[in-house]
C-alpha cells in the first residue's frame, strides 16, 4: 500500500533556503525529512495541549512580522 503524502509550497528568502538546504546536508539529511520530523514533533505537541495558541508561540510571532513585512512590500 503506498503510503499518503501531501506537499508543501512555500516562497522562502534565499538565505532562509539555503539555511535548510545547508543543515540538511551537513547532517546527512533531506530536508523533506528535516520538514517531516518537525511537523511529527509539532503534532505531538499539538495533541498534548489543550490550546494551540500555546504551541510554539516563538515561531508564530516571528511568522507573524514575516507575513506582514511581506505584506508591506507587495501593497
Amino acid at each position: 500500500m503506498t503510503e499518503e503524502r501531501k506537499a508543501i509550497h512555500a516562497y522562502l528568502s534565499v538565505d532562509a533556503s539555503q539555511a535548510w538546504v545547508d543543515f540538511a546536508e551537513e547532517n546527512g539529511v533531506s530536508v523533506t525529512g528535516l520538514l517531516e520530523a518537525l511537523g511529527l514533533d509539532l503534532r505531538m505537541e499539538l495533541r498534548a495541549s489543550s490550546d494551540a495558541t500555546l504551541v510554539r508561540q516563538d515561531w508564530v510571532k516571528r511568522g507573524r512580522k514575516i507575513d506582514a513585512q511581506r505584506r508591506r512590500r507587495g501593497a
